[in-house]
């Protein structure tokens, strides 16, 4: 009697085990959310989530093998945004650097699938570039020399990148057209088109859709998108305001005539000339933020560049790489500059550095 009433009620799973199935789904929503911010570049949000793998993939005894994927892509990405951190270490080795030690694990990755091998080899290569020009640009040249050792087998296959950056390192120029093509930015670009593939694989994810279950149920979603559109037409409402404001104040000033100019109505300090240059400087910044090139380039005086401004163009592009014009144009605090004219005056510099 006492067997058969142990029969008859089945023992609840063990604790353990419910906690390694949560954990399991706690990872790949995780991951969810690194590949989100990752492609998003919302830092703040990508260290928090960043924090949360971390945890859970430290507490995993043996990586299960339907998670291995999921496992490879967050240390990946943590260690790309980490990249050019020369600071920082992953590896007990002192000598490996964030990227070096992210490709570890692409190769890893590259083992788990093979449909992409085209997009495997971009990302390999553009790692492998990127590990010698992050040294170079920190001024390492006997670093990236070692690190080069390291990267490369005596294959057939890598001897022409081999070579390449061999002749690159003993340049001693981190901004030659092969590290400027194959730049930073240029990686970051192919790991979102990788996590864009992942994601969409990775649809099912179940914490993922109760969440969205929930959301739906609660209307939240559609509170959260009709405030976000509330918000982006009030923002273009008041900038289509602030500019029809200011085209308006910088015709008055154009209108005046130079007797009007010599005797202003306004207040002395609120002269012609610094009232047009007030209006000018806020037009372009207002360009600059819609991203309009060609901000008043035909009334603004060409202006010889400076040995300060090239540097500072120069570490613009090494902190943000080529193309990045508007956040260079920011950072770097240039004077009467516009996005194009970086980009003009990079291409002037490039070329002169050929020659």
């Amino acid at each position: 009697m006492a067997a058969a009433a142990a029969g008859g009620n089945s023992a609840p799973p063990a604790e353990v085990e419910v906690e390694a199935v949560a954990a399991s789904w706690m990872l790949e929503f995780s991951c969810c959310c690194l590949c989100r911010h990752f492609g998003d570049e919302c830092l703040a949000e990508f260290q928090r989530w960043s924090d949360v793998a971390y945890a859970l993939i430290n507490g995993l005894s043996k990586i299960p093998t339907h998670q291995k994927k999921t496992v490879y892509l967050c240390q990946l990405l943590i260690r790309i945004a980490k990249g050019k951190k020369l600071e920082c270490h992953f590896e007990n080795c002192k000598r490996i650097s964030p990227l070096e030690s992210a490709l570890s694990f692409w190769t890893l990755l590259e083992r788990e699938e093979i449909q992409l091998e085209k997009l495997h080899k971009d990302i390999r290569q553009l790692i492998q570039i990127q590990i010698v020009a992050v040294y170079m640009e920190s001024g390492y040249f006997k670093e990236a020399a070692e690190a080069l050792e390291r990267l490369f087998t005596d294959s057939e296959t890598d001897k022409p990148l081999r070579m390449k950056l061999a002749t690159v390192i003993k340049s001693k120029d981190p901004y030659v057209p092969l590290l400027q093509t194959f730049s930073y930015d240029f990686l970051i670009r192919k790991i979102k088109s990788y996590i864009e593939l992942f994601m969409k694989e990775n649809e099912t994810n179940f914490l993922l859709q109760a969440a969205m279950k929930e959301v739906e149920s609660q209307g939240l979603g559609a509170i959260a998108l009709q405030s976000k559109t509330v918000n982006a037409d009030e923002n273009d409402k008041k900038n289509l305001e602030l500019k029809q404001r200011l085209t308006k104040k910088r015709r008055s000033i154009a209108d005046q005539s130079p007797g009007d100019k010599r005797n202003p109505t306004v207040r002395p300090h609120a002269g012609g000339k610094l009232g047009e240059r007030t209006v000018l400087q806020s037009l372009n910044g207002l360009q600059n933020v819609e991203k309009h090139g060609h901000a008043l380039v035909s009334v603004r005086k060409r202006q010889r560049w400076t040995y300060n401004e090239d540097l500072k163009l120069k570490l613009g592009v090494k902190e943000f790489g080529v193309g990045n014009w508007a956040k260079i144009l920011v950072h770097g605090d240039f004077s009467n500059r516009t996005s194009v004219m970086l980009k003009d005056r990079w291409r002037t510099l490039c070329k002169i550095q050929r020659s």
